[in-house]
């Protein structure tokens, strides 16, 4: 784990998210392990769900997958688990590190209860259950619309901003992926590669390419793509700039390269990006 959280505070501000949103919300660290929660114990019909063991597994699993998902779009994903109830998760973040996850779950986000226990029925119609049970249990649970979700879902990555802002999630200075991280973010301009840096780590690149993926989503040499365009965009908001200079401040000793990555990555080729950026910011000036 490379994540501490302040208890006090953490299960404090939990009581409060489900004061505004009477919905069970929960944080896992950045090994999927859950740290609180409130309220302490989960639904009903989870827990009908997950007296099956292959229920259990899929809940698992499920939470995993979603969590990863997050951390890679680096945005609040919100999904139907896999007996169909709506849940949502946003990243924690310090610096480029994901150091946890919050999760809100287990909503009945149906038109009605005859439409929403249609789907969880035939999504666990496999699971040893007893299906004249969770059927209550789901006609039981209240109903929530589209937009409540969306809502929910905006103060839960607001949550997740607050916990990273007041520190009460905090890194451990001297873990590896921290390291890696630090020495990325300064040597990302640079030649550098998955190589180089599994070397300069004395570790393999197997696990090298484990780290990423747990902390950036990708792997290393995208991740390295990524902060090189986003560096690429800000110096394309600077018109003293040629592409050419550009390019080279970014890593990209070949000109024609560069074009071709920042058009893969971004859609559009450096000179349309710059076009519009310039754009919007005179339209913006002209409103005002």
């Amino acid at each position: 784990m490379i994540s501490t959280f302040n208890r006090a505070k953490l299960n404090s501000l939990l009581y409060d998210f489900y004061q505004l949103a009477p919905i069970r919300i929960t944080v896992f660290d950045d090994q999927f392990v859950e740290l609180a929660s409130y309220p302490e114990h989960i639904a009903p019909v989870c827990q009908i769900i997950r007296a099956d063991k292959e229920g259990y597994e899929h809940c698992k699993k499920c939470d995993r997958e979603a969590c990863l998902r997050a951390s890679k779009q680096r945005a609040p994903y919100t999904y139907r688990c896999h007996a169909g109830l709506t849940e949502s998760i946003t990243p924690l973040y310090l610096g480029n590190i994901t150091i946890g996850y919050l999760l809100f779950g287990h909503v009945f986000a149906y038109d009605s209860h005859e439409k929403g226990w249609h789907a969880i029925e035939e999504k666990c119609r496999n699971y040893n259950l007893d299906m004249k049970l969770l059927k209550k249990e789901c006609f039981s649970m209240p109903l929530h619309s589209k937009d409540y979700i969306t809502s929910a879902s905006h103060i839960l990555e607001a949550v997740a901003s607050y916990l990273c802002l007041e520190r009460m999630a905090c890194l451990r200075e001297q873990t590896l992926p921290v390291r890696i991280d630090e020495y990325i973010q300064t040597h990302f301009l640079e030649n550098i590669t998955a190589q180089n840096i599994a070397e300069q780590f004395e570790i393999g690149k197997t696990q090298l390419y484990e780290i990423a993926k747990q902390n950036y989503g990708v792997g290393i040499a995208e991740h390295i793509r990524i902060l090189r365009i986003e560096k690429a965009k800000q110096l394309l908001e600077n018109n003293n700039l040629s592409l050419a200079e550009i390019a080279a401040q970014c890593g990209y000793k070949d000109y024609n390269y560069f074009i071709t990555i920042f058009k893969r990555t971004v859609g559009i080729s450096p000179k349309k990006y710059q076009h519009s950026y310039f754009s919007l910011l005179n339209t913006d000036r002209t409103h005002i």
